[in-house]
């Protein structure tokens, strides 16, 4: 038999150990702390009662969605927002009250037009000159702008301006604190920041403000370090020497050419499904993340051509007796999946009563062709058209199948919904292209390098003959694309009225895990500060 040469990526080690993980610990944990939450929660509506003028309840809003305590207090938030989107009433002479309420009313799906920016606009439409020197209202200005939708031109002018002011005007701000809150808006903005990591820096930020409420400031740590705790308890579970799914299954044994990267798909899951109530989402989502990047590596960079083919057919057929034919490895990583797909199925058709393992082998066999058909480009030197690349790319980056997950095991089942997903609408097309996106942007440059698939960076390059800086550029305008397209089929169409939110999140997480490269693939930089801010460092607490 000839000895199979097979290529390797010299992956790094995931940044935790099982050790590591089971050092984890949280005093955060009772009734005590859940008494002391409640009592500060009661002080909490009181202050929303209390609080009357339109202005001061934007800012309070603004504020319980920063400091990460929306979700308990939802029914008061959407009962003032009901309140201001009903009024009419627009402080048309003042950019930071303007550019608030239109962001606030717009994340939460209230339908405000970009006309309401008419009245700080001079007759030739551009916006007045004079704005330029109100430094907090052109960071609302900004903040405001990507809440916007494809074809609105006042918005894209309001991102054009407040960008353009607020970069020059950044090294000539005295106040460490408000040049600060400017770099922070500039780097990334709110809309599509991750909650729980805003949280974490605003916090920090509010109580030192001179209008910081002391019952907000410390309801926000003592949540941030309880939930905290709640995501340590699953992390631990998931990885513990005596439940160890991940061991059981033999594939990190067995399965040693692959990226094994339990810590870093359990901040992917944390970012796409942070409410603390939904740890069973997140166990399945880590699961899910931990096979994505397995068979990932199978096709990108260990099996031969012959091997993928007969692993796509296998996951096609979804049969344990058709594995004779697959080396021991895809049989090993096969058979795993197979028990991992029906336990959910299981779970979810024994709670709501749906069979969804159509659904579910049909997402894995969907995403398993589109990987074949990337290697069969690498293996033939075929580079795509840029479009041709999209159109697979967009299911090969697994945005759809984390998507349905996401729907399987956050919201009860209905079967209207479920066929309109069924047909891929905006809701899962336009995540997952972001998704796609972001991780061309982050990863393109070390992929290449060990040689893989040309990505869209490289098919736009080969097909327009342009510069790879042009390229990424084209890359990120086509992101922003399609953050707007987000913005209106999902946040402001609201097709599934529970899915909104994650679908959305899907977004934020990518956005964040290949903001500074590749942050899955080689994790030992932001991810690992990102996962010790969200997992590891509490807040003091008096």
């Amino acid at each position: 038999m000839e000895e199979v040469i097979r290529r390797s990526a010299n992956y790094e080690a995931s940044i935790w150990d099982d050790d590591y993980i089971q050092s984890l610990a949280s005093p955060y944990m009772g009734e005590k702390y859940v008494d002391q939450a409640k009592k500060l929660k009661d002080l909490v509506r009181i202050l929303i009662h209390e609080t009357e003028e339109e202005l001061d309840r934007l800012h309070l809003i603004d504020n319980l969605q920063r400091l990460g305590l929306s979700d308990h207090f939802k029914d008061q938030i959407e009962k003032m927002l009901d309140n201001i989107s009903e009024a009419q009433e627009w402080l048309e002479k003042d950019l930071h009250a303007t550019s608030l309420k239109f962001r606030l009313l717009r994340q939460h799906g209230y339908h405000v037009p970009q006309e309401v920016f008419c009245s700080l606009m001079d007759e030739e439409g551009n916006f007045k000159v004079s704005l330029c020197e109100d430094v907090r209202g052109l960071v609302s200005l900004y903040e405001a702008s990507y809440l916007s939708m494809e074809g609105e031109s006042i918005m894209d002018l309001a991102k054009d301006f407040s960008l353009n002011h607020l970069t020059r005007r950044l090294d000539k701000i005295t106040e460490p604190r408000l040049r600060e809150q400017v770099r922070h808006a500039l780097e990334v903005p709110l809309h599509w920041r991750l909650q729980r990591l805003e949280a974490k820096w605003f916090i920090q930020v509010y109580e030192n403000t001179s209008e910081a409420n002391l019952a907000l400031v410390e309801l926000s740590k003592l949540d941030y370090n309880m939930v905290q705790a709640t995501y340590q308890q699953e992390l631990k579970r998931l990885s513990s020497y005596n439940f160890s799914w991940y061991k059981e299954t033999g594939l990190p044994e067995k399965l040693g050419f692959a990226r094994h990267r339990l810590a870093e798909c359990f901040l992917w899951a944390l970012g796409f499904v942070p409410e603390h109530n939904h740890g069973f989402s997140r166990e399945i989502m880590i699961k899910v993340a931990v096979f994505i990047t397995i068979i990932d590596d199978i096709y990108d960079v260990y099996g031969t051509l012959e091997e993928l083919q007969l692993f796509t057919h296998t996951i096609e057929r979804w049969d344990i007796n058709s594995l004779d034919s697959l080396p021991e490895y895809m049989k090993i990583c096969f058979l795993a999946l197979f028990n991992s797909v029906n336990e959910l199925a299981y779970h979810i058709f024994r709670d709501q009563g749906f069979n969804v393992i159509s659904n579910l082998r049909n997402l894995w066999a969907e995403l398993c062709r589109a990987y074949y058909l990337e290697a069969r480009w690498f293996h033939s030197d075929y580079v795509p058209t840029t479009n041709e690349y999209l159109n697979a790319a967009w299911i090969s980056i697994s945005g759809p199948l984390l998507l349905f997950y996401g729907y399987f095991t956050t919201n009860p089942i209905n079967k209207k919904e479920l066929k309109s997903l069924e047909q891929y609408p905006g809701i899962i097309r336009w995540p997952s292209t972001v998704l796609r996106l972001a991780d061309d942007l982050g990863t393109s440059s070390d992929e290449m390098k060990r040689g893989d698939v040309p990505k869209s960076i490289q098919c736009y390059m080969k097909e327009t003959g342009c510069s790879e800086e042009d390229a990424r550029n084209h890359i990120k305008q086509l992101i922003d694309t399609a953050l707007k397209r987000m913005n209106k089929e999902i946040l402001m169409e609201n097709p599934i009225k529970n899915f909104g939110q994650t679908a959305m999140n899907l977004g934020r997480i990518s956005l964040c895990m290949y903001q500074h490269g590749d942050g899955h693939g080689l994790p030992h930089s932001e991810t690992k500060k990102n996962l010790v801010s969200l997992v590891v460092q509490t807040f003091p607490m008096p």
